[in-house]
């Protein structure tokens, strides 16, 4: 079984950064790919960024792309989040994810998750 448990989340003004972490327990880290995903109220859950097991593949969502970079630390089995020049429309509820080797954008594909962080950006 795997674990993921996500911290760094709060409330943070727009323009803002904030860095959140996912440590993962109960399997081999370096054989998961890992994802960020965010789900605001009312609204589906989306795909935030994603990299691969080796780290060579990395993917982020173009409302992102440029602000947030996703990183990995295999030795500390830990994925991280980091989230610069953050805007309102940021604000959500954060989950990490995990699936086998390689990155996917459909939340379907993974198949464990975090419990959330929340994260708050004030205009």
């Amino acid at each position: 079984q795997v674990q993921l448990v996500e911290s760094g989340g709060g409330l943070v003004q727009a323009g803002g950064s904030l860095r959140l972490s996912c440590v993962q327990s109960g399997r081999t880290f370096r054989s998961l790919a890992m994802g960020w995903f965010r789900q605001a109220p009312g609204k589906e859950r989306e795909f935030v960024a994603g990299i691969s097991y080796f780290g060579n593949s990395i993917s982020h969502a173009d409302s992102v792309k440029g602000r947030f970079g996703i990183s990995r630390d295999n030795a500390k089995n830990t994925v991280y989040l980091q989230m610069n020049s953050l805007k309102p429309e940021d604000t959500a509820v954060y989950y990490c994810a995990a699936r086998p080797l390689t990155v996917a954008v459909n939340p379907s594909s993974y198949d464990y998750w975090g419990q959330g962080t929340q994260v708050t950006v004030s205009s």
